[in-house]
């Protein structure tokens, strides 16, 4: 019999892991689901961010693979998607700092990002270039040998702009496509910096910052000049399969009340399983979940075997996560009837919370140019 290899995990959790999830799922219910409803909608809940410190969690970030990734983010997400919000985040907006920050900036930055006293954000997207990352517009103009001045503007920025830094992509060399983009670290302090808070459908810490002219030097450079989006899709490489496992977490979390709902639900003379039309979406349900957790686990396998194929996996892994669980929810509200529309009710707040994550990190459709891409290029090297 073949030893079994690191890539089983993704097909069949060990023993140890799904005691994990287990315990991850008890301490977002039992102690970070009572912050997150303190918090203040719109705002960065600080006092969340300090208890996923202090539970170890956030420094897990810097020294788990992919996979370790998803299941913290599924099973936080199952419990309390503030939490996994929260932690998914700080993660996202560090990333880079971890993978591509010099001695000085790891050492400054990364302790308060584990220990929850230091908020990161990730600070890519711009009012004309949301999908098309390539397309920035925010301006590093020069200002002298290694210097250069920050102008423009970024939209839709997570945890902006209440963060502590930001890792920034600017252009550095006009008309170059993605092979002009410079990643910096920006302090919060920097002169120039401002922002704004957005009104969004779901309520997490989103913003606009506006850059007047900020100054940056090489000591802020996220790994070389000009080599910015390397360090961009680098990063959501990692993350896009876990943003599919938060998909996959709230979906696990519907279909868990909507098999209680069914099951206790008196209706025309019996319960609600017993009609045939509610099981057999109940069975959908399930089906479409278990697929995308199983191509979520994959991807993130992928990706820690460092394997040639991971842009496509984890963009396969996103799309159909995300997709899946806005059919999960949206089944789960509708078996459940009126009562789930109620604020306050746990299909109420999936409903609002599931409905970005097929947006944000790279839309469905973006998804989908991704996946073509990498099987027409495999298609024509095997040619």
């Amino acid at each position: 019999m073949a030893e079994k290899g690191p890539a089983m995990t993704a097909f069949s959790l060990e023993p140890a892991q799904l005691a994990w999830c287990a315990d991850l799922r008890a301490l977002a219910a039992e102690r970070l689901r009572p912050l997150a409803e303190k918090g203040e909608p719109g705002r960065v809940n600080r006092a969340l961010v300090a208890e996923l410190g202090s539970l170890g969690l956030l420094g897990r970030l810097f020294t788990s693979g992919a996979l370790d990734l998803c299941l913290m983010r599924e099973s936080l997400a199952y419990a309390c998607t503030e939490a996994e919000t929260a932690l998914a985040l700080q993660g996202l907006g560090a990333h880079p700092v971890h993978a591509h920050g010099t001695e000085s900036q790891r050492a400054r930055w990364l302790p308060r990002v584990a220990d929850g006293s230091a908020v990161a954000a990730f600070a890519l997207s711009e009012p004309g270039a949301g999908s098309d990352a390539a397309a920035l517009d925010l301006t590093a103009a020069p200002d002298g040998p290694a210097r250069w001045r920050l102008t423009g503007e970024k939209c839709w920025i997570s945890n902006a702009p209440e963060a502590d830094f930001y890792a920034v992509f600017a252009r550095t060399t006009p008309g170059a496509g993605a092979r002009g983009v410079t990643a910096f670290l920006v302090p919060a302090d920097r002169p120039g910096l401002t922002g704004a808070g957005l009104d969004m459908l779901s309520p997490h810490p989103i913003g606009a910052l506006g850059f007047d002219a900020v100054p940056v030097t090489a000591d802020d450079v996220l790994g070389e000049v000009d080599r910015g989006f390397r360090v961009a899709m680098g990063t959501l490489n990692l993350f896009r399969p876990s943003v599919g496992a938060f998909a996959v977490g709230m979906a696990r979390a519907a279909l868990d009340a909507t098999l209680a709902h069914t099951a206790g639900r008196d209706a025309f003379g019996g319960k609600l399983r017993d009609l045939q039309a509610v099981s057999h979406q109940v069975a959908e349900m399930a089906l479409r979940t278990e697929a995308a957790r199983l191509m979520v686990y994959a991807a993130a396998a992928a990706y820690d075997e460092d394997a040639p194929d991971v842009p496509q996996r984890a963009a396969m892994a996103k799309l159909l996560a995300t997709e899946t669980a806005q059919y999960v929810v949206d089944t789960a509200v509708q078996l459940h009837g009126a009562r789930a529309l109620q604020h306050g009710h746990l299909l109420e707040h999936l409903y609002r919370e599931v409905r970005a994550p097929r947006i944000y990190e790279g839309a469905s459709e973006v998804q989908r140019g991704i996946i073509a891409k990498e099987l027409y290029t495999a298609h024509q090297e095997a040619r």
